[in-house]
């Protein structure tokens, strides 16, 4: 009960961005052009990957719960905390492919059909997530403006992540709305755009500032160093979200008034998403560069590991899956052969984290098991 309670104490929300990083490599290697039997068993590992992560998501909300239930200070220490606030925005951002993996692995009955129950528990949760995305994206950065202390050598782009919330939600509707009924297709792409208005222009916004504090500033310290990869996450949400969501829209609103708009957007947006694609292929080249900066003292001491790590998954996971999605709307054979190599990276990535992270977990658990062992042994030998 004494560990329960110490691992409940210890709680802290940048945990999510495991299930953020477990939850992008599941789409990712559903999503792998991949055909015949490697591609079933791709499918298949896809989703019991997704079962773990909806698994282990469900399990941090409830100590994350429990946290704040036992200690009424808890919320107020967290958003003081100028790094951990950030991390609120993994909260929408992981549950979302929770969303979509209840869709993409649970939803079809055995005719081929999505099952009803399962698209209404998608689209409740989807509601859910959007309204905590924007709560998030407006809450943290009223609280960066008026209670905590920031200064410019100290920005990093871990300053994104309550603000990305809401396109991520927002390309999650596009993943809805075709299982929908017509009438609530339209409210829910129509959300996801507005969503989407909420999330992109801030966070190229605080781009243009994570990029003035590098040249003023240059590299943040090493502890700090993956949060370079952080930067991919906004722009390949973005382009994610212009491409589906033009899709998803022009068929919710084709025997409407609008099928003209929404034509126009899916055309605009797959321009879009090519415009925002070559964006992140700077900041990727970046990323790759300044990874390669810390490493050259080697993993231990280029970038000591920490939660952190997990930076590494989710942004590059939905940046590959941006690109196989133009891929597949465009026909370009590159792009698909990119997203794959993109893919396998991240599988890779994944694996390596995980590993790092089952270690340093099991080495925190025996040293809180200890002390409990040795008096446990001292209560043993007086009662001798």
């Amino acid at each position: 009960m004494k560990l329960l309670l110490r691992v409940i104490h210890g709680f802290t929300p940048n945990w999510f961005a495991l299930t953020m990083g477990t939850g992008a490599a599941a789409l990712v290697l559903a999503a792998l052009p991949v055909g015949g039997e490697p591609g079933r068993v791709l499918h298949a590992a896809a989703h019991a990957l997704w079962l773990l992560d909806a698994l282990v998501y469900a399990v941090f909300v409830m100590l994350l719960l429990a946290r704040l239930m036992l200690d009424r200070r808890a919320l107020d220490e967290l958003l003081a905390h100028p790094l951990q606030s950030m991390f609120f925005g993994a909260l929408p951002m992981g549950l979302v492919p929770v969303i979509n993996g209840l869709v993409l692995f649970e939803g079809a009955g055995a005719a081929g059909a999505t099952s009803p129950a399962v698209v209404s528990w998608a689209l409740a949760l989807w509601i859910a997530d959007a309204v905590l995305a924007v709560v998030v994206a407006v809450g943290v950065p009223f609280w960066v403006i008026t209670r905590q202390d920031h200064r410019l050598e100290r920005v990093t782009a871990a300053l994104l992540l309550p603000v990305v919330a809401p396109e991520v939600a927002a390309s999650s509707a596009a993943v809805l709305a075709p299982h929908l009924p017509a009438a609530t297709a339209q409210w829910v792409t129509g959300a996801g755009y507005v969503l989407w208005g909420i999330s992109v222009p801030l966070a190229f916004s605080i781009l243009t500032l994570v990029l003035i504090r590098l040249i003023l500033h240059k590299l943040p310290a090493r502890e700090l160093g993956v949060t370079s990869w952080l930067t991919l996450g906004p722009i390949g949400t973005g382009a994610l979200g212009l491409l589906t969501l033009g899709d998803a829209a022009a068929h919710a609103f084709a025997a409407t008034p609008l099928a003209e708009a929404m034509g126009a957007a899916r055309d605009l947006g797959l321009v879009g998403a090519l415009l925002l694609w070559g964006a992140g292929l700077w900041w990727l080249a970046c990323a790759l560069m300044f990874t390669r900066h810390y490493l050259r003292d080697g993993w231990r001491d280029g970038l000591p590991f920490n939660l952190g790590w997990w930076g590494f998954t989710f942004p590059l996971g939905v940046y590959t899956l941006a690109t196989l999605q133009l891929a597949k709307v465009t026909g370009f054979a590159a792009l698909a052969t990119l997203g794959t190599a993109m893919g396998a990276a991240l599988i890779a990535l994944w694996a390596l984290v995980l590993a790092r992270t089952l270690i340093d977990l099991a080495g925190k658990v025996d040293a809180a098991i200890r002390p409990f062992g040795s008096l446990a042994r001292e209560a043993g030998e007086g009662g001798g």
